[in-house]
């Protein structure tokens, strides 16, 4: 296991460094002048032009940049936003929030997805089933604007239960309904990989055998059924989890949560490079540390799997 770790770690290094190129090209490329933008419509000195590109590091040549960039990246050092502004520092202000809000959907996803999926698929072909089937599709149809606003004006306009706005983004009782929303369509595709998953382990011969041992009900379906069921699931919600933050930027501008979806979103439209990368790189980070979870729990939901 330990080998495979490694391996795992050494793995992800040229992942890191070849996505954070890839962004990195991307946002000083094709947005335009970004120091151009900071004057607006108004005329701006060439002069100031000129020296604002050079206390920028944007007057170098775009390879020269980028490790220029990467050499302070592995320091811990994000640069700075156009503003002047640290980017480490925008990065601690949203972080936390979308941190909060993107547990929070990934805990609704996972208790109801598992849940729903497992009863479905016990009861397969009666209502419960059905009704989940369709559910599941009215909300993966659903796009997440249209779901937003639709349980905003449900449970903030007519039924004065939460605000339709978030006041305070570290509130979790405000946060509970972008959380909801934002993990409505992953609970969706948990829920139906939970009830496939389940109706085709529920037929296998190791079932068979642990129901003629004479196990508890319980037993044969926590210990055997959903343990085994569990992997495509894992999987899934293993990319989801770093999905869930990235997508963020949706959800939080309908809800005015101020994180890093939030800072996202200015940073295109001022066409902040430096912003755009930081929060890039950290996001990819997620999915790396994600990916090497996923694959260590395959052994622990699977003995059969054995990494040398």
């Amino acid at each position: 296991m330990g080998r495979f770790v490694a391996r795992r770690l050494l793995q992800m290094i040229p992942v890191f460094l070849g996505t954070t190129a890839l962004i990195f090209f991307m946002v000083h490329v094709l947005p335009g002048d970004p120091v151009a933008a900071m004057w607006g419509d108004k005329a701006a000195d060439p002069a100031q032009l000129a020296a604002k590109r050079h206390q920028l590091g944007l007057d170098q040549p775009l390879l020269q940049q980028y490790v220029t960039y990467m050499g302070h990246l592995l320091t811990g050092d994000f640069g700075t936003t156009m503003g002047q502004r640290k980017v480490i520092d925008v990065i601690s202000a949203a972080m936390p929030v979308t941190v909060r809000l993107t547990l929070m959907a990934f805990g609704v996803e996972v208790v109801f997805g598992v849940l729903i999926g497992l009863f479905a698929g016990l009861r397969r072909g009666k209502a419960f089933d059905k009704g989940t089937l369709v559910i599941t599709l009215l909300l993966i149809s659903i796009p997440v604007p249209v779901l937003g606003f639709l349980f905003q004006t449900v449970f903030a306009d007519q039924l004065k239960l939460v605000t339709p706005t978030v006041q305070d983004s570290m509130n979790f009782g405000q946060l509970l309904l972008p959380a909801v929303v934002l993990g409505s369509l992953s609970l969706a595709y948990v829920a139906r990989l939970t009830r496939t998953s389940i109706v085709e382990n529920v037929r296998a011969d190791y079932m068979r055998t642990a129901v003629a041992k004479g196990l508890p009900r319980r037993r044969v379906i926590g210990t055997h059924l959903l343990r085994n069921s569990m992997i495509p699931v894992i999987t899934f919600l293993g990319t989801d989890l770093g999905a869930l933050m990235g997508g963020a930027i949706v959800t939080e501008s309908i809800f005015n949560v101020k994180g890093v979806g939030n800072a996202m979103y200015h940073a295109i439209n001022q066409s902040d490079g430096a912003t755009v990368s930081g929060f890039v790189a950290v996001l990819v980070l997620v999915f790396l540390a994600a990916s090497l979870i996923v694959d260590l729990l395959y052994a622990v939901l699977d003995p059969r799997i054995r990494y040398a």
